[in-house]
C-alpha cells in the first residue's frame, strides 16, 4: 500500500514538473520579449522627455499666440484635418502640442508658441512609445497578437504557480537554497538556487504585474465590457486601450462626431461652406476654454477636446499616467464657465480598480519607486527565464526534449489544481491550450511513440493508464 501510495505521489510530482516544463517552453520567449519592451515602457516619461528636449526650453521672449491661432496653424499643417486635442503647455517655453485628425489617423504637431512656426509633425501611432506599446501588448499583430500575449501571460502564471509548488521546502529547515541562493556553490547548484530563490521573491510581484495588464487583452477586455454593460456603465468612455483595431475605430468615430458637431455649430451660426467649419470650431471658444482649464491646475498633461455631436461642451482632461489623479472637466465654450467635474473617485468601481492596476503596471502609481520595482520584477523574470534554459540544457535527456527528472515524492496539492482550473475559466485561451495539450499528450503516448519519446513523455512519467494501477514508466533521481 505504501509503495503504491509513493508511486502515486511520484506520478503527481512528475505531472507538475511536466506542466512546469510545458509552461516554460511556451512562455519563456514571450517573457524575454515582454520584459524587454515592458522595461522600456516603464520609463516612458523620461524617454519622451529626452526625445522632446529639442522642442522644450525654447527661446520665448514675448507673449504666446492665442490657442485659436495655434490650432488654426496646426490644422493648416495637415490639410483636411480638424482639431482633436489641444495640449496645455506645462511650461511657458515648451512647444505647443496639438493633435489633429483626419479619419482614423491622428497627427501631433509641435509649434513654437510665440511665432507659430511648425517645429515637428509626427503621426501619433508612429511615436516611439506608441510603437513600444503595440510591440508589448500586441506584437504589432493586432488582435491575434493580443491573443498570443494573453495566452503567454496565462501560461506564465501557470509557470509561477507550478514553480512555487516545486520550490516548496517540504520540511527542510535550511534557509540556504530556499530563501537565499548559495552563490558560491558553483555548477548546477548555483543555477538551481538562482532559479528557485528568484522565483520565490519575484512571483508575487510578477503575478500583480500580469493581472494588472490583462484588461488590455482581448478576452479579459470583453469580460470587463460585459460587466460594465450589466452594471450600466458601458455608456461611459473606457480609459484603457482595447488594441490597435479598436483604438483606430474609436479615432474614426471621434473624427466623424467632431465634424458633425462643427457642421451643426456652423448651421446654427448661419454659416455655410466647409471653410467656415474650422474657424467655428477653434475660434474664441478655445481661447476661453484654455484660459479656464489653465486655472484649474489639473495634473499634467492636460488635453482640451472640442465638442462632439450632440454636445456644445468642451472637455478638459488630465491625462497623467498616475490614473487615480486624473480628472475631467466640462466647460461651456460660450463663456468659459465650468459646467461639471468628474474625478477618478467618481468613476465606477471597475474603472477605478483597472485604473489602479494600469498605473501600477506602467510604473506611475508611486513614482520612481514604482518604476524601479517594476524594473526589478522584470529583471527577476528574465533571470528566471535564462536560468531555466541553462538548467534544462545541462540536465536535458540525450536525444529528447523532455522535462528534467522529478525531485522526489510529494503530496498532491488541491490548491494548485484549483488555481489552474480557475485560471482556465478566467482566461479562455489558457483553458483551450491546456485542453489541446492534454489531448495531444494522450494521442502522442498511445499513437505517436516516436514523438512521445522525443518529447520525453514516456521518460517523464506519462503513464500507460489502466483501471488497475497508476505507475510511472521510470523513476528519476532526487533533485539535490
Amino acid at each position: 500500500m505504501t509503495r503504491r501510495h509513493n508511486a502515486s505521489r511520484e506520478v503527481w510530482l512528475r505531472t507538475v514538473w511536466r506542466w512546469h516544463f510545458y509552461a516554460g517552453l511556451f512562455a519563456i520567449p514571450f517573457i524575454l520579449w515582454l520584459s524587454a519592451t515592458g522595461a522600456i515602457y516603464l520609463f516612458k516619461p523620461q524617454i519622451e522627455a529626452w526625445l522632446d528636449r529639442p522642442y522644450d526650453n525654447l527661446a520665448v521672449t514675448g507673449a504666446p499666440l492665442a490657442p485659436s491661432e495655434l490650432a488654426q496653424r496646426a490644422q493648416a499643417a495637415v490639410p483636411g484635418a480638424v482639431l482633436h486635442r489641444f495640449v496645455l503647455r506645462a511650461e511657458p517655453d515648451d512647444a505647443q502640442r496639438i493633435i489633429v485628425g483626419k479619419g482614423a489617423v491622428e497627427t501631433r504637431i509641435y509649434l513654437h508658441p510665440e511665432t507659430g512656426d511648425v517645429l515637428k509633425i509626427v503621426g501619433e501611432e508612429d511615436r516611439l512609445m506608441r510603437v513600444v506599446f503595440r510591440l508589448h501588448g500586441e506584437l504589432m499583430m493586432g488582435r491575434w497578437g493580443s491573443l498570443l500575449v494573453e495566452t503567454a501571460a496565462s501560461w506564465t502564471i501557470m509557470l509561477l504557480l507550478t514553480g512555487l509548488y516545486l520550490w516548496w521546502p517540504r520540511g527542510r529547515r535550511k534557509r540556504a537554497g530556499v530563501l537565499y541562493p548559495r552563490l558560491a556553490a558553483g555548477g548546477r547548484l548555483f543555477w538551481r538556487d538562482l532559479h528557485a530563490v528568484t522565483g520565490l521573491w519575484v512571483s508575487l510581484a510578477a503575478l500583480l504585474l500580469i493581472f494588472s495588464g490583462l484588461p488590455w487583452a482581448k478576452n479579459w477586455g470583453d469580460y470587463l465590457d460585459a460587466v460594465r454593460a450589466v452594471t450600466g456603465q458601458n455608456a461611459e468612455t473606457q480609459e484603457w486601450s482595447r488594441g490597435a483595431e479598436s483604438d483606430a475605430q474609436q479615432r474614426l468615430t471621434l473624427d466623424r462626431s467632431l465634424r458633425a458637431a462643427m457642421n451643426d455649430h456652423a448651421h446654427h451660426a448661419g454659416m455655410t461652406g466647409g471653410d467656415a467649419m474650422p474657424d467655428v470650431q477653434i475660434g474664441r471658444e478655445i481661447d476661453r476654454v484654455a484660459a479656464t482649464a489653465l486655472g484649474l491646475h489639473l495634473p499634467q498633461p492636460v488635453e482640451i477636446a472640442p465638442p462632439t455631436a450632440g454636445s456644445r461642451m468642451w472637455q478638459a482632461r488630465s491625462m497623467t499616467a498616475d490614473r487615480p489623479e486624473r480628472a475631467e472637466v466640462e466647460i461651456d465654450g460660450s463663456d468659459g464657465r465650468v459646467i461639471g467635474r468628474r474625478d477618478f473617485s467618481d468613476r465606477h468601481w471597475i474603472d477605478r480598480t483597472v485604473g489602479y492596476g494600469i498605473a501600477l503596471h506602467e510604473g506611475a502609481l508611486f513614482g520612481l519607486a514604482n518604476q524601479l520595482a517594476g524594473a526589478l520584477t522584470l529583471l527577476g523574470l528574465v533571470t528566471l527565464a535564462v536560468s531555466s534554459i541553462i538548467l534544462w540544457w545541462r540536465r536535458r535527456p540525450v536525444g529528447v526534449l523532455g522535462a528534467p527528472p522529478s525531485i522526489g515524492p510529494a503530496p498532491r496539492a488541491p490548491a494548485l489544481v484549483a488555481a489552474v482550473l480557475g485560471l482556465a475559466l478566467l482566461v479562455p485561451m489558457f483553458g483551450l491550450t491546456l485542453a489541446l495539450i492534454v489531448f495531444f499528450e494522450r494521442v502522442a503516448v498511445r499513437r505517436l511513440p516516436r514523438i512521445a519519446d522525443w518529447l520525453g513523455l514516456r521518460q517523464q512519467g506519462v503513464m500507460q493508464v489502466s483501471s488497475a494501477s497508476l505507475r510511472p514508466t521510470t523513476k528519476g533521481p532526487n533533485h539535490d
